[in-house]
């Protein structure tokens, strides 16, 4: 599966083309704006589809002129409220020619928010679930909570090899991460929500 990366929008938010090796299918991940920019990171892909991780305007900015410009059926989670083609439930699974992805539901950002990783491969498209430096930021302690949750149950599974592709800023292994985050998810933040680092 080849990877392709380019920051877009006033955000930088990170949109992310998957294009199969051998087929030359390909997906597009998080169109948060600039549609020429993402048309060129496609290159002479086949988009079969553009998949979203949450609804944040940065993210899905472009979602409708990337729509129509490729005629590709988009694809968001069940609780986003987007005008999908298909909406996204845990364990689903997206074919992209001859490789295939899983959603993995990360809520805490915000309550729709979804992962992608590839199968038989260490890549995982994150979204704001989370950054080198820390989760992505939170709106409740509710919502804290739940990420508290998402990074237990769902980001610690991931492998060590797991390599992270976030929604801004650089991507990281999973295991080089992780004595900071279970040193994080130990301590007791009270009902802290906004913006979190690892060694707070």
């Amino acid at each position: 599966m080849i990877l392709r990366c380019k920051p877009v929008g006033g955000w930088a938010t990170n949109a992310y083309a998957l294009e199969c090796d051998e087929t030359g299918q390909s997906v597009l991940i998080d169109p948060g704006a600039e549609p020429q920019t993402l048309t060129t990171l496609l290159g002479d892909s086949t988009p079969v589809a553009i998949l979203v991780t949450h609804n944040h305007p940065d993210h899905v900015g472009a979602l409708e002129a990337m729509r129509r410009r490729l005629n590709a059926p988009v694809m968001a989670p069940a609780l986003s409220g987007i005008a999908a083609d298909r909406l996204l439930n845990a364990h689903d699974r997206i074919e992209v020619g001859n490789h295939a992805l899983h959603v993995y539901p990360t809520p805490g950002h915000t309550k729709d928010q979804v992962s992608y990783g590839v199968e038989k491969t260490p890549i995982y498209i994150v979204g704001d679930t989370i950054f080198e430096g820390g989760p992505g930021k939170t709106w409740s302690s509710e919502d804290f909570r739940t990420t508290l949750a998402t990074l237990r149950n769902v980001v610690l599974a991931w492998p060590d090899d797991a390599v992270c592709h976030p929604g801004h800023g650089p991507s990281f292994q999973v295991g080089r991460l992780r004595p900071a985050i279970e040193r994080f998810l130990a301590k007791d933040h009270g009902r802290f929500f906004g913006d979190a680092e690892w060694e707070m």
